[in-house]
């Protein structure tokens, strides 16, 4: 079996590849990981953290291909899943910082960031940074239209069908998480 033509279409693919087609399932991954990717760093606000995501993110889809519905997007598929193990992922962070936190005050010191001082940082650097932060720190069914229509240009109505929301709530969350960002930017 040859390598999938460059123009199929995601459907073929899958089809491909439940088919066994390991350039189908290849095809798939250099298609979509940039989106995936993107999505779980906006999402979380950490390059390494979003690779692992994204990398979870196609291992669960891979093993649930067998369950997507050809009629509708693979991306918009994918995406739900990559959405889902990012909120997978703030929950075991959360567990993660209790566990921290409970540590005798020595071995506290092992804890700490160990990051670049933000003095030897670019201003500009600074202030990605600070908005990655805010965007972070907002919630979940705030950050995730955003994420979406405006960092990955997606429409109100694919967000929409991700988040199985209307078009409707999908602006009106849009607009609320512009005027969080803007408060929490403003602190």
């Amino acid at each position: 079996m040859g390598a999938p033509p460059a123009d199929a279409s995601d459907a073929a693919l899958v089809a491909a590849a439940l088919g066994g087609q390991q350039a189908a399932y290849t095809a798939l991954m250099d298609r979509h990981r940039e989106a995936a990717f993107r999505v779980a760093r906006h999402h979380l606000g950490d390059d390494s953290e979003a690779v692992d995501i994204a990398q979870e993110t196609f291992v669960s889809a891979f093993a649930a291909l067998g369950r997507y519905d050809p009629a509708k997007p693979f991306r918009t598929w994918l995406i739900r899943i990559a959405l889902n193990k990012c909120h997978d992922w703030a929950r075991r962070r959360a567990v993660r910082r209790l566990f921290r936190m409970a540590q005798p005050l020595d071995d506290a010191f092992d804890v700490a960031d160990a990051g670049q001082d933000p003095e030897a940082a670019a201003i500009s650097a600074r202030e990605v940074a600070r908005i990655g932060a805010a965007l972070a720190a907002l919630p979940a069914n705030l950050k995730e239209p955003l994420i979406l229509c405006r960092l990955e240009g997606m429409s109100m109505a694919e967000a929409a069908t991700i988040l199985s929301l209307s078009e409707k709530a999908v602006e009106t969350r849009i607009y609320r998480a512009r005027q969080k960002l803007s408060e929490i930017l403003e602190r």
